[in-house]
């Protein structure tokens, strides 16, 4: 698996010398170099929540090399999404992310919602700890202050159910019959040719 979460190598260089040596490095990870993200959400442990997880493998496998070379496929976790987008500034070339999630919005399991930030909750300050801190809260201050304008889109799957804290390998089945379709969402959204 060649996830961009593997990938130790930075981008946007500095030389330095240090002891008689000329070091390069850089404080901008190499997926924020790239100016389409897509954002994988979720654990692979826990039966539907490893959505997001199927979806970024497939489209690594269907990606052409030319693709990648602008486009950064991130397995953030569970917990790493909002560390991943807080690291944004104005070295990053981002400006396209999607974000690959499940979701609750009492839809039909299996079925795919496209959200955009003014479908996402507004932040709520006063009810956020470093322990429970919304994705859209994030977003919200990257979008607010990133020195670009980024488009942001949630391709979001209705879950059937999430088996934490038991381990439950396999998706339900009308979450992996959802896989395929959100592939074909977000590659149409990568190609320039939204689905909405």
């Amino acid at each position: 698996m060649d996830l961009e979460r593997h990938k130790l190598t930075y981008g946007n260089h500095k030389k330095n010398h240090f002891n008689g040596i000329d070091m390069e490095y850089s404080l901008t990870p190499s997926y924020l170099l790239k100016e389409n993200m897509v954002l994988a959400c979720g654990n692979i442990l826990f039966a539907d929540d490893g959505f997001s997880v199927h979806v970024i493998e497939k489209l690594q496998e269907i990606l052409t090399e030319e693709e990648k070379e602008n486009i950064a496929l991130v397995d953030a976790g569970a917990g790493a999404p909002q560390q991943v987008l807080t690291l944004i500034d104005s070295e990053s070339k981002t400006k396209k992310i999607i974000v690959v999630d499940i979701i609750d919005y009492g839809l039909e399991p299996g079925e795919i919602k496209i959200l955009t930030m003014d479908d996402l909750p507004k932040p709520d300050h006063t009810k956020v700890d470093s322990h429970d801190w919304p994705l859209s809260t994030t977003m919200y201050r990257v979008v607010r202050d990133s020195p670009r304008e980024i488009d942001f889109k949630v391709v979001g799957c209705q879950k059937k159910y999430v088996s934490e804290p038991d381990v439950v390998l396999e998706l339900s089945e009308e979450v992996q019959n959802a896989v395929d379709v959100a592939v074909d969402i977000v590659l149409s959204e990568l190609r320039g040719k939204p689905i909405n």
